[in-house]
């Protein structure tokens, strides 16, 4: 990355001017490139309908130690001017292939007719990659063919992943110079919520700065996302009672000794911790992902959350060896199945030896949480002008739109398009308020922590936002 002088005379601000055309001819003319293109993949039949690559970007200083991988999948309708946008998973440390195959891609796993060996793949109706070209990173290095060439000198953590993001982005666009004046979103879901709008402050500050090639950067999108603690884990309690699962008396006993607050409570509020252990009693075999569906005891792992580490461990460990496809998660199975299969690596141009067993989410990664909370960085993307869609499935007790509501309202935006349904055809689709600052908060009726469970309705969301459209 080049960094420009941003101040000076008219004079200098030309010859600056004239120095960035220069370098962007230079990145024009620049040859090779860090992706390799894949047509076939095994387990889908026929050639792929739809433009694939997957590489790796050196990011981390000059010796480009870690080697971060990536999905690109080129949009299906004008590439050459409908956004692009760079999609991580949560965790920390779950795979983009996540949301390759799961959640917002073009591919689907076949569940029902699988039989051993290479899982099969369908394409997928609701792709976002549809109207947008989109990077599905593996980030932080250790998740999913992200890897290191040496141990890592320093442990990932979340400001280190802004940075890397933002370095990767940069060397990205380097390499694929026919994207650079595209407009630019970042995205992801679950604890991205955290990095996203970090990675995008980085962005903005790397622009003003005067690094190239210049980001078109427009916004960003998240999904049921970790903003702080102290909303996301304090509404889950009014979450669930307003949901029926726990009763009004044990409520409002909640409410009384423990003063609204669940998480980091005193070890010597004995009354909130007794109300605590009864609460969990009742959510404890509920599925927090989509309280809709089955506790599945083989489920991939859940969001990394310290205080279920070992329990999720213990589920993941335990129940492998015999799993039923009348779950919903059985389908996480089979990502694991395919991505560790020799034949899968190769056509994805993994470097050999570069990563042991795949996993989904890596809970075992050392990571350091050192962003305590993401909305100082709402609050100064928005001062910039960066437009932002936060959405919610309103059937998640992992981070329930209650509390997303809540640190939104605490952002003091005015609201310019009040509370009303959203609708698909003559249905309500959810419900969707948008706030001054260019935010658009969206609930998606009867889903989960993540879009996956209603591709539809997320595909037109995304669709409506992301051309300006009112939802």
């Amino acid at each position: 990355m080049t960094n420009i002088p941003s101040s000076g005379t008219a004079s200098e601000r030309m010859k600056n001017l004239c120095f960035l055309r220069v370098i962007s001819l230079l990145l024009l003319l620049r040859l090779g490139d860090s992706g390799s293109t894949v047509r076939r993949l095994p387990g889908f039949q026929g050639p792929l309908p739809f433009e694939l690559e997957t590489g790796y970007v050196g990011v981390g200083g000059e010796a480009e130690e870690v080697q971060l991988f990536y999905y690109f999948v080129k949009s299906e309708t004008n590439p050459e001017e409908d956004p692009l946008l760079v999609w991580l998973s949560g965790g920390p440390g779950c795979t983009s292939l996540s949301g390759l195959a799961y959640e917002i891609g073009p591919l689907a796993f076949k569940v029902d007719d699988y039989d051993g060996g290479v899982p099969s793949l369908a394409s997928t109706s609701y792709s976002w990659t549809k109207i947008a070209s989109i990077i599905f990173l593996d980030q932080p290095v250790g998740t999913g063919f992200s890897y290191s060439r040496t141990p890592p000198a320093n442990t990932p953590s979340d400001t280190r992943q802004a940075e890397q993001v933002h370095e990767f982005v940069r060397k990205w666009l380097v390499d694929h110079p026919e994207f650079v004046s595209n407009p630019f979103y970042v995205g992801g879901d679950s604890y991205s919520g955290i990095i996203v709008p970090a990675i995008v402050q980085q962005v903005s500050k790397g622009n003003e700065q005067g690094l190239v090639p210049l980001i078109n950067i427009e916004g960003y999108v998240l999904g049921n996302p970790s903003t702080d603690d102290s909303f996301d884990h304090n509404y889950r309690i009014p979450y669930a009672h307003g949901m029926g699962l726990i009763s009004d008396e044990l409520y409002e006993s909640l409410k009384r000794c423990c003063g609204g607050n669940y998480n980091n409570v005193d070890p010597k509020n004995s009354e909130c911790l007794r109300f605590l252990r009864d609460y969990d009693k009742c959510v404890s075999r509920i599925n927090e992902a989509f309280i809709l569906t089955p506790l599945c005891e083989f489920a991939s792992p859940r969001p990394n959350l310290p205080e279920r580490r070992r329990y999720l461990k213990g589920l993941v460990n335990a129940t492998l060896s015999a799993p039923s496809s009348d779950c919903y998660t059985y389908r996480y199975l089979l990502s694991s199945y395919w991505a560790n299969n020799e034949t899968v690596r190769r056509a994805l141009h993994v470097v050999k030896g570069s990563v042991g067993k795949w996993v989904r989410c890596n809970q075992d990664m050392p990571y350091d949480k050192d962003i305590e909370s993401s909305i100082p960085y709402h609050v100064n993307n928005s001062i910039k002008g960066y437009r932002s869609l936060v959405f919610s499935g309103d059937h998640d007790l992992f981070v329930p739109f209650l509390g997303t509501q809540a640190w939104i309202r605490s952002l003091n935006y005015s609201v310019v398009d009040d509370w009303r349904p959203w609708m698909i055809t003559d249905q309500v689709a959810g419900y969707t308020r948008t706030y001054a600052n260019e935010m658009t908060f969206a609930t998606i009726k009867g889903c989960g922590h993540t879009v996956e469970y209603k591709p539809e309705e997320g595909y037109v969301m995304f669709q409506r936002w992301i051309t300006r459209q009112p939802l």
